[in-house]
């Protein structure tokens, strides 16, 4: 079976490659367009529009598209990846001192050894509290740039993670893909 990533990620890469997986990239350009406002209902659709454009473009064959969004959310705002410094500033201030979520919405598109197309899509959460972050320590930490390309405008498994008190949940979601659930998810089709 061709197991296809449809991210440009390259910490989900990692973590598929943590867990054994041989698979190849393959971006999706679809257009993304949101008509929930949960933020589970968010990623979910969001990573399926993503699955599925990388789907369509596929050649018949056993094969398995992987698609996933991740989101934060805080205050009932979905925190998507900032748009420049003063946004990333804004979102570590709200996050500061504070628990919020992240979410990470998964589909996977299974095309059978007999050519059947089969489905899932799920979505896992954690909950994640920031110890308070100083005005400086929050320019220090986006002047690393590490926050640019990064839903909530940090990465746990960086620099920021100085700034981790706890985390109830899959630490993995945290970093963009709930990898041991997405296994478990997938097992039936990648023994076929």
């Amino acid at each position: 079976m061709k197991i296809y990533l449809a991210s440009a990620s390259p910490r989900r890469r990692e973590l598929l490659a943590q867990i054994g997986l041989q698979f190849e990239v393959k971006i999706s350009n679809v257009q993304e367009k949101v008509t929930a406002s949960e933020p589970e209902k968010v990623v979910e659709e969001l990573s399926r529009q993503k699955a599925w454009a990388v789907f369509e473009e596929l050649a018949a064959g056993h094969l398995l598209v992987i698609g996933a969004d991740t989101v934060v959310a805080a205050d009932g705002r979905i925190l998507g990846k900032p748009a420049g410094r003063e946004a990333a500033v804004e979102m570590l201030e709200m996050l500061s001192g504070r628990v919020h979520e992240v979410f990470t919405g998964v589909t996977l598109i299974c095309r059978t050894s007999c050519g059947q197309v089969c489905r899932k899509t799920f979505h896992e959460r954690t909950a994640v509290s920031f110890y308070a972050m100083s005005r400086k320590e929050i320019e220090e930490y986006v002047s690393t740039g590490d926050c640019f390309d990064k839903a909530g405008a940090y990465g746990i498994q960086g620099f920021c993670a100085r700034y981790i008190q706890e985390i109830k949940g899959d630490y993995n979601n945290v970093v963009g893909l709930p990898v041991g659930r997405l296994y478990q998810e997938a097992k039936e089709w990648l023994e076929e």
